[in-house]
């Protein structure tokens, strides 16, 4: 009975780290061992009443401690599921997760960033007057238009702080996104990672993802520790990542995206506003 026992015990998982493929194998096996658990109580009392002629069953009390199909497969499914998890989480999988919330925050600053180009596109009109009256008589016809429109063409403090909220917004998102996105595509940075993960027995899910700009890395730190694993993407390691382009160089892609293109700057105002394309 003591060999069962041990048995039991070690059948009995419990684990602090977060996962599906371990809670799957806590449910499977513990719902195995409560059985066992009805079984063994069963055959124990069967030992005690039998032999002195009392405590007669239904007839029926077995079947309560059988082991089903359905979770002798369950069990087994989640023992194989077990072949590839992994205890210290899957980093190239947590840089990506993280990437994507990026890009999603990105597109939601972006969203606003147009919302507020839109509300305030009727300065590239006012330019455009502007710097094509080369007569008096024009700049006469720019000075009825502004004063005949002055509230129209007014822009707001909150539309100049939600326009430079946004566009900072976009620039934060978009080089974590970047980042996190070169790391994880990375092999070697990922296992130097994944590496950092086991050296402080932790879990990389439960990480403190960041990338500093300052720093120029991307790190990975857990709470209740001081140390941290970084992987630079200045150029500075063996891993060959060196992400930074000059100002310049950002510009001139920006100026041929398509998001440029089709904007009102390069369009001009009549082309954006009203499809009056030359």
């Amino acid at each position: 009975m003591k060999k069962i026992t041990a048995i039991l015990s070690a059948l009995v998982l419990s684990s602090a780290v977060a996962s599906s493929e371990l809670d799957t194998l806590i449910d499977t096996s513990t719902a195995i061992v409560d059985q066992i658990d009805r079984g063994i109580k069963l055959v124990g009392a069967a030992s005690e009443y039998a032999p002195v002629g009392t405590a007669l069953s239904n007839g029926a009390l077995s079947g309560s401690a059988h082991i089903s199909s359905e979770q002798l497969q369950a069990y087994n499914a989640a023992l194989s599921g077990m072949s590839t998890y992994q205890p210290y989480g899957d980093v190239k999988q947590v840089l990506e997760d993280r990437a994507s919330q990026e890009l999603n925050l990105m597109n939601n600053a972006v969203e606003t960033f147009t919302t507020a180009v839109t509300e305030m596109v009727q300065v590239v009109e006012v330019a455009e007057r502007a710097e094509n009256a080369v007569s008096p008589q024009e700049e006469e016809q720019v000075q009825t238009f502004v004063a005949e429109n002055q509230d129209a063409l007014t822009i707001t403090q909150d539309e100049v702080e939600t326009y430079n909220q946004s566009i900072d917004d976009i620039e934060t998102h978009a080089n974590n996104a970047s980042a996190f996105i070169a790391v994880a595509s990375n092999e070697q940075a990922v296992d130097f990672l994944q590496q950092g993960a086991e050296n402080n027995n932790a879990n990389a899910e439960e990480a403190n993802l960041n990338y500093s700009s300052a720093n120029q890395w991307v790190s990975m730190k857990w709470s209740g520790t001081n140390h941290a694993t970084a992987v630079y993407v200045n150029g500075n390691d063996n891993f060959g990542l060196d992400l930074y382009a000059t100002q310049a160089e950002i510009l001139v892609a920006g100026q041929e995206s398509e998001f440029y293109l089709t904007g009102p700057t390069a369009q001009g105002y009549n082309c954006f506003m009203y499809g009056d394309c030359e």
